[in-house]
């Protein structure tokens, strides 16, 4: 399980999901005070909850959990290779929605006196995830395709 490839690279995206989840995703500060949006609010420097963003949690936490599910399918590949599919579709839709609560931090703030912004690299993470998961298809497909073959030769 551990020597496949496919694992090593499942692992590494369930680490970048994760980092994502833990790590502040943008900052702004404004006249009012800074604000940093994490996967799961958006809060104030004293850490109140200024607008909640808990869809983006909730995604991000389940294209972080998937990962390991399908570690241990191992078995079966094809199944491996749609819940592949399914994290990059979860990914995407995370990607797509830090784009939206970013917008809308920015867009809420721009109305008073606006100072500075900032995107951390929990911004980035997912998308060095997806490519993790579209190199682990990969390697699946190939471990199928390796199996098949094997399979004729009888």
């Amino acid at each position: 399980m551990i020597q496949r490839i496919q694992t090593l690279y499942l692992l590494i995206a369930a680490a970048l999901v994760a980092a994502t989840v833990f790590t502040p995703l943008a900052y702004f500060a404004c006249g009012n005070g800074e604000f940093a949006l994490n996967a799961f609010a958006l809060t104030d420097e004293a850490g109140e909850t200024v607008q909640s963003t808990v869809y983006m949690g909730v995604l991000l936490a389940l294209s972080g959990i998937l990962p390991f599910v399908t570690i241990f399918l191992y078995g079966k590949r094809l199944v491996q290779i749609r819940l592949c599919v399914v994290e990059m579709v979860l990914l995407v839709g995370s990607m797509v929605m830090m784009g939206i609560y970013y917008y809308l931090s920015v867009r809420a703030f721009s109305q008073g006196e606006f100072l500075a912004k900032s995107v951390n690299i929990g911004m980035f993470l997912p998308s060095a995830a997806l490519i993790a998961v579209i190199l682990a298809v990969r390697a699946i497909f190939r471990d199928e395709m390796l199996v098949r073959s094997a399979d004729r030769i009888r």
